[in-house]
């Protein structure tokens, strides 16, 4: 199994929108899931459950939820990011820190990810069965990139270093 270090990871990952058709193997599944369960979150709350997909047409029905969700239709698995009532502005952030566990986890595995909302709640909750009291905050497909291997991105397209690190004051 391939393994990279963190900051492989970090400057590998990338969203990945078009998958291969190699499958993800139930342990390196589990172990991104792990990942999830693992990360931080306000007061320990743990404000989320996951709903873990690879059925095919479910994968195909759950990509129209959202606009941007096309590329769940391809990947080998999706990760559903459930929450209970309204999201809160702490349940918000424990949400990117769990997202983030994720992807990073699916990275340090050469698997790709790529990250879309939900739009159409009402088909998320009937496609995933989920009660009425929860709702799905986020969709991460997972799969191997169908163009080229996950590795570090020397010039990654983001703002120049200096211009956006201020230390000590502006």
């Amino acid at each position: 199994m391939h393994s990279m270090q963190t900051w492989e990871a970090i400057t590998s990952r990338r969203n990945v929108r078009s998958y291969s058709d190699r499958p993800v193997s139930a342990g390196q599944l589990d172990q991104i899931l792990e990942a999830g369960r693992r990360s931080p979150s306000s007061r320990n709350s743990q404000p989320w459950d996951f709903v873990l997909v690879t059925d095919r047409q479910q994968l195909q029905e759950l990509s129209q939820v959202w606009v941007g969700a096309g590329h769940i239709a391809g990947s080998a698995a999706t990760i559903a990011l459930i929450t209970a009532g309204e999201e809160q502005r702490r349940t918000g952030f424990d949400l990117g820190q769990v997202t983030m566990s994720i992807m990073l986890a699916a990275a340090d595995l050469g698997i790709g990810s790529c990250h879309a909302g939900v739009g159409d709640q009402d088909a998320c909750r009937r496609l995933l069965g989920l009660p009425a009291d929860r709702s799905c905050a986020f969709l991460i497909s997972l799969g191997y990139p169908a163009d080229r291997p996950l590795a570090p991105i020397a010039r990654p397209d983001r703002r120049p270093f200096d211009e956006i690190v201020h230390r000590g004051h502006w």
